[in-house]
């Protein structure tokens, strides 16, 4: 069985200039993704999509595979990460592989654990009828119980039948943890939905978890990271 993991991370980012190279804490944030990958021992090869050879350059130098140049048809603001995939895939196609297994790994993901993608792959490996396996982590909070502002300026219940509920008696929400995506190579070749019910959340602890879009994201991140590592490492002491 040949697994794949493909790292998409093009070069452009307006938000966070070079946001997939940049440091953080000591290495550039993509390096955190393909050394997960590869300490994961999973993969035949971990793949980086990437139309930058800026950023090709620095997933060399970190033990990631470049083997092609993204096309700038696929590396603007509204291509999604599904026809990304879809293009490594059939890219590796071309290069003779025939992986049966794909991992979509965010390069935006600095908190990524090894064992997560293992528990992935073994959801995918023992339940022949499932397409994806993807991380997810619960919300904070029951979003049954949100507020929203209502038309003249107060406060209201977003579901009001659920605002007086005790949180145990809600059922608990889920949503995507923007870490990584196992799939079978046939399903994302055929665009079948990854939120769907033959899907496996692979479910993650919140101090795991941090969207990188903003520089606020990028500092609440880093705190995230220092914590958790400081944690280990005394727990180790």
């Amino acid at each position: 069985m040949q697994k794949i993991a493909i790292i998409p991370a093009r070069g452009g980012s307006k938000r966070i200039p070079d946001k997939n190279i940049r440091d953080f804490c000591g290495k550039p944030l993509i390096a955190y993704s393909i050394q997960a990958a590869l300490k994961a021992d999973l993969f035949d090869k971990v793949i980086v999509s990437t139309d930058s050879e800026k950023v090709a350059n620095v997933a060399l130098g970190h033990g990631a595979e470049v083997p092609f140049i993204r096309p700038a048809e696929l590396s603007d603001d509204y291509t999604g990460t599904s026809a990304v995939v879809v293009h490594a895939i059939q890219e590796c196609q071309r290069m003779g592989l025939s992986p049966e297994l794909v991992c979509c790994i965010y390069a935006t993901a600095p908190l990524i654990q090894q064992q997560y993608l293992q528990r992935g792959f073994k959801a995918l490996r023992t339940q022949a009828e499932k397409h994806y396996a993807f991380s997810v982590t619960e919300f904070a909070f029951p979003v049954q119980r949100a507020l929203i502002q209502s038309d003249n300026g107060g406060i209201q219940p977003m579901f009001p039948e659920y605002i007086g509920k005790r949180s145990q008696d809600l059922p608990v929400a889920l949503h995507d943890a923007g870490q990584f995506y196992w799939g079978r190579s046939e399903a994302f070749l055929a665009s079948k939905k990854v939120f769907a019910p033959h899907s496996v959340p692979i479910i993650l602890p919140h101090y795991l978890v941090q969207d990188i879009d903003t520089l606020d994201d990028w500092q609440r991140a880093e705190l995230l990271y220092r914590a958790y590592y400081q944690h280990s490492s005394e727990d180790k002491k």
